[in-house]
């Protein structure tokens, strides 16, 4: 099995050089070419019966032609030689055509991975679609049968995987394989108008990192039932504290603003916060894409440059920001190894497992030293802000009073300037890697809470 997986992604990596060679062949300066194929089997149920059943194969390759700085991108889902060669003649002239870059561009060699880690990021084992389906059954029924809950919106369990090869005419040639299966539940509780949703989900690369159905099933059960009897509180400033599997929304935040192509256009409100704290004193935010079995992880970026750890913030302070090669060379820095591309689209800056270390408190300390707050188990809408700075969203979760949980609340916005959000930020000890982007149960100072 081993030698066909590599016979099968030296044919691909023959494929995408003979690309790139015809394009230098055909005029261009430089080339790139990369090749996705992905496949995924999903299953989705509901109140016992199969919903639907989805299988789905895509297959894509883009190749990238500079001719001096002018640069084309095209792709196509057709590998055949007469295509192959038609694409890259189209290419070529597109870039013939379009406007210079002066920030575009391939690596130097002496930028390029030369070697990458093995980061056990395929799992060999493909469940059928039968075993899919009865793993969205058991956490449906897990879900049912807790007190009070009425009526389910479905399960669902999937599974995935793709092969990632990427060729340049700087001498890069690299490829991996990775695959990511989850499984969530969503249910009702109480009854006619007084109806509150709850719902959980897993998630991971390996099957086995899964979480039990049933667990996964009772806890979207009992989230559900605790929600019932919402109240709309007044309107008020006080401390909102993020459930941790909420709390990735706000590192998420981070990631953006420190995005090098957002912060070459000069639409970040971090834009200027090099160097400056942005964090309290001590807290670290880490992206690592060297994670083993990471939902985020990957041997090298989308421009064949090695992928290391890096901390974006280091004791509180700004000290880097996720850089691909152009904007990097915007911003007249070394590229930090973070690009990201589709086959059909250019590199840009992303983040792979991105997290916020966790702090010394468990988060019923933290609540625990609140008189008078909010604990956020729901967000809904998207309010935030990066230009200005500013968070504003719908929420849902409990009244905090005298250091403990209270009624559960509804109806409600939260709402603050995410420098003083940032600032007045605490985080617990309960950090999870619950997908690309974590962060533990978090504590905000202070935010507006809008309610009556």
């Amino acid at each position: 099995m081993g030698y066909v997986r590599r016979a099968m992604a030296n044919d691909v990596l023959n494929f995408l050089g003979d690309l790139v060679r015809e394009a230098r062949a055909r005029g261009a300066d430089e080339a790139d070419a990369v090749d996705i194929d992905s496949r995924s089997l999903d299953a989705a149920v509901r109140l016992g019966k199969i919903e639907h059943m989805e299988r789905s194969e895509l297959r894509k390759t883009g190749l990238r032609v500079l001719v001096g700085r002018r640069q084309a991108i095209v792709a196509t889902a057709d590998r055949q030689a007469d295509t192959a060669s038609a694409l890259v003649e189209r290419a070529v002239a597109m870039a013939r055509a379009a406007p210079e870059d002066p920030h575009a561009g391939l690596a130097e060699p002496a930028l390029l991975a030369q070697e990458w880690p093995e980061l056990d990021l395929y799992d060999d084992a493909r469940p059928a679609s039968e075993d899919l389906v009865a793993r969205a059954l058991e956490a449906e029924a897990a879900a049912l049968d807790v007190a009070g809950v009425a009526n389910s919106e479905g399960a669902g369990a999937s599974r995935s995987e793709a092969r990632v090869a990427l060729v340049s005419s700087n001498g890069f040639a690299g490829s991996y394989r990775r695959s990511g299966c989850g499984l969530s539940v969503s249910v009702l509780a109480g009854e006619g108008t007084a109806m509150e949703s709850g719902y959980d989900w897993t998630r991971a690369v390996h099957g086995s990192d899964l979480a039990e159905p049933a667990a996964v099933g009772r806890s979207a059960g009992e989230r559900a039932v605790k929600r019932l009897g919402p109240v709309k509180p007044d309107t008020a400033v006080m401390p909102v504290v993020f459930e941790q599997r909420l709390a990735g929304g706000l590192v998420g935040a981070i990631a953006g603003a420190v995005n090098g192509a957002a912060v070459a256009r000069g639409t970040s409100f971090l834009k200027d916060a090099m160097g400056e704290a942005v964090l309290k004193d001590g807290m670290n935010l880490i992206d690592d894409p060297g994670r083993g079995r990471g939902l985020g992880s990957r041997p090298f970026d989308a421009e064949g440059l090695p992928c290391k750890r890096r901390a974006l913030v280091e004791g509180g302070v700004l000290r880097s920001w996720l850089l691909d090669l152009r904007s990097a060379r915007q911003l007249g820095l070394a590229p930090t190894g973070h690009a990201s591309r589709g086959a059909g689209s250019a590199p840009g800056p992303a983040s792979s497992n991105l997290y916020l270390e966790p702090g010394r408190l468990s988060p019923e300390e933290l609540i625990g030293e609140i008189e008078n707050g909010l604990f956020v188990t729901a967000l809904m809408g998207h309010g935030v802000d990066l230009v200005a700075g500013r968070y504003s969203q719908g929420a849902a979760g409990f009244a905090i009073r005298g250091g403990r949980l209270a009624e559960p609340v509804s109806e409600i916005t939260i709402a603050g300037e995410l420098r003083d959000m940032l600032l007045g930020l605490d985080a617990a000890d309960d950090l999870v890697f619950r997908g690309t982007v974590n962060a533990p149960t978090l504590r905000v100072e202070a935010m507006t809470v809008g309610g009556r």
